[in-house]
Formats: structure tokens, sequence, C-alpha cells
């Protein structure tokens, strides 16, 4: 259960009402979810929160949208959101994310998990060559190697 009540739109100040306005129009929709309804609770939050996320999810830039929520959905799989989780996939299946696409958004969140932690637990130093050297990232030959592609390296 919810820690605060929901702020529906006619019972919102002006000021949440000018934030909840801005999130119908920047989306293009006609409704308001509980994320926001929530947040509502206290308005300084909601307007700080809404400015991120149009800065950062709905502003173009060199990561496309759907890359953009894919992410979002690895990270929040991790952090173990079960909201983000679902309103991130609906709003990545709506950019054209498909079933094979989150399985496989999924196979490497886990496999992620499960090499991080390996990497952590056993204190694994970084290899020179993934070091950033005066102030470029070190790009030798050897980082082929790195890709797991069927392509042959050039």
């Amino acid at each position: 259960m919810q820690m605060v009540p929901m702020v529906e739109y006619a019972d919102a100040s002006p000021e949440v009402k000018a934030v909840y306005d801005d999130i119908m129009a920047t989306r293009k929709t006609d409704w308001i979810n509980n994320f926001w309804k929530i947040l509502a609770s206290h308005p300084p939050t909601l307007a700080r929160l809404w400015q991120d996320v149009k800065q950062v999810m709905a502003a173009d830039g060199a990561l496309d949208p759907l890359v953009k929520e894919m992410l979002y959905i690895a990270v929040s799989v991790t952090n173990n959101c079960d909201y983000c989780i679902y309103s991130h996939t609906a709003s990545a299946r709506a950019k054209g994310m498909t079933d094979q696409m989150f399985g496989e958004l999924l196979a490497v969140v886990g496999l992620a998990n499960q090499t991080n932690a390996l990497a952590n637990g056993y204190r694994i130093p970084a290899d020179p060559q993934f070091l950033p050297h005066d102030g470029a990232v070190a790009e030798p030959a050897s980082l082929t190697e790195l890709d797991f592609t069927d392509e042959p390296a050039e």
C-alpha cells in the first residue's frame, strides 16, 4: 500500500496541475500515471523530477527512445522496482520492443548481474587495457577479443 494519498487532477493545486498538463502534453496522453500522482504529494519533488525525466528521456540525444527505455528496464530489474519494470516495459513495447528483444534484454541483465557479483566478490582488478590513459580510453588491438559477434575483426 502506498505511503501517501494519490493526488488526482481534479484535486490538484494549480502548481501540480501545471506539471500534470506538461506531462500529458509531452507524452501525448490524457491521463496521469500513479507515479506522478504519488509524487504530487510533494510538489517540489514532482516538478524537479519531471524536469529531469524530460531532460533525459524525452530529449533528442545520441540514444534513441527505445534504447533509453530498455536501459531503464535493465536498471529497474536490477533495482527490483516492479512499478518501473511495468511502466517502462509498456513504454518500450509502444516504441517497438518485441518479446524476443525483451527476452534478450533480460538475459543480458541476468548475465551482467551474475558476472558483476563474481567480479566484485573476487575483487578482480581491471585490466590495464580497459583503463583510460591520458584522458582517452585505451584501444589496443587486443580489445577486439571482446567482440562476441561472428563477424571477423578488421
